[in-house]
This record gives C-alpha cells, sequence and structure tokens, in this order.
C-alpha cells in the first residue's frame, strides 16, 4: 500500500526531552570559559533556536560563540544518551504514523547526534530523511528545513505535516506552504502556538491520530 501523507517530527519538545542534558552541556561551557551562568529558565525559553543564538541571547561575544558552540558539543555527545528521555507516547506515536504515513524528522539540533538519539532509542530505522542543522544555511522558522527533507523525500507538499512544539516548527511549516499540527509537550505554550496554528493536540500521538482521522 502506497503512503500518500508525509509527515515530518520535531525532535526536542516533540518527541524527546533532553532539558537536562542541554541545560548541563550550557552550564558546562559557562564553567569551562568562567562565564556568568545563565538562569535555567532562560536557556529552556530558546530552546529549539540554533545554539549560537542561543549563546548570543545569553549574552555571549559574537566572536566567542562558536568557541561556546563547541565546547557544548563535545560535553552534549558524552551525556546525551544517557540524560534523554522519550516523551510519553512518542513511540507509539512513530508507530502509528508509519503505518499510514512516509516519515521524516526536521531538528535544529546537530544531525549527527540526533541520529546517534534516536537509533539508541531504536526510532531511526522509521525515518527516511533526518534534516539536522548542518545541513542547512537557514534553520527553522525558515522555510528551507522543510523543503530538504520534502526534496529528499520526493514527496508534494501538499500531503505533507509538521509536529512540532514552539512557534519555530509552526513558522516553518507556514513558510513552506504545508499544514502543521502544535503539541503541548515541549517548550511553547497553547497561546503561543495558537498565534500560527488551528491544530494544537496534546502531544504527538494525538496529532498522528489527528492527521490519520483528516485523511
Amino acid at each position: 500500500m502506497s503512503k500518500a501523507v508525509t509527515i515530518l517530527f520535531d525532535l526536542d519538545g516533540t518527541l524527546i526531552d533532553s532539558t537536562e542534558a542541554i541545560l548541563e552541556s550550557f552550564h558546562n561551557s559557562f564553567d569551562v570559559f568562567d562565564y556568568p551562568h545563565p538562569k535555567d529558565d532562560a536557556i529552556e525559553a530558546l530552546i529549539g533556536h540554533p545554539l549560537d543564538v542561543m549563546y548570543a541571547e545569553l549574552g555571549v561575544e559574537k566572536e566567542k560563540v562558536w568557541d561556546f558552540v563547541d565546547t557544548y558539543k563535545m560535553h552534549y555527545r558524552e551525556i546525551s544518551t544517557q540524560k534523554t528521555l522519550l516523551l510519553k507516547g512518542a513511540k507509539e506515536a512513530v508507530e502509528a504514523a508509519s503505518c499510514f504515513a512516509r516519515l521524516g524528522i526536521v531538528t535544529t539540533k546537530t544531525g549527527k547526534y540526533s541520529r546517534v538519539l534516536m537509533e539508541h532509542f531504536e526510532l531511526m530505522d522509521y525515518f527516511e530523511v533526518l534534516i539536522g542543522r548542518e545541513d542547512v544555511e537557514h534553520p527553522k522558522p525558515h522555510a528551507e528545513p522543510i523543503e530538504r527533507a520534502i526534496e529528499q523525500m520526493k514527496v508534494t507538499k501538499e500531503q505533507c505535516w509538521i509536529i512540532g512544539d514552539t512557534r519555530l516548527d509552526m513558522g516553518s511549516a507556514q513558510n513552506a506552504q504545508i499544514k502543521a499540527v502544535g503539541v503541548l509537550t515541549g517548550y511553547d505554550k497553547l497561546e503561543q502556538l495558537e498565534t500560527l496554528t488551528d491544530f494544537i493536540k496534546k502531544d504527538a500521538l494525538e496529532a498522528v491520530k489527528f492527521i490519520k482521522n483528516r485523511g
């Protein structure tokens, strides 16, 4: 049976919770460079943005941002699988979606480490493509990550959806002219998601069921 629907998944806040690993990696980098530490809620408010943008927003000077990013990645690589969890229903969401849709991942995380995480959770085989930060020039909310996935999968926009937890995901969908479902398991609140999509569900599994019922 051919699968007419394509579903692209975000990762952080949609399928996985890597908040502990992200916070620890940020604080480690501020330790390494002996900088004053931002508060956890300031870091969490930026999750979903590229790392260089996050560090700049947290007060790191432009010329030092990439040193912080490199230090972050070295630490994150060591701890990510131990300190990242699958969100409730995430595995079931991917399995259910695979029964009627072709699947991809579009994330602002580094693709290399995202693939390691998905393999760790034994989910990577469900996905045809994984578009990470290094695969595009312009990350979400730009259309490029979604359009790159669509191009690689050779599918049409008309039957393509993205499931994500932030306005970055919803904005990317708008810019790429595909449909989006927001979920409430991540970093943006209901009223924030409502500014960019009419479709909001409690989690990825409910989002998948919604897309299936839409035909």
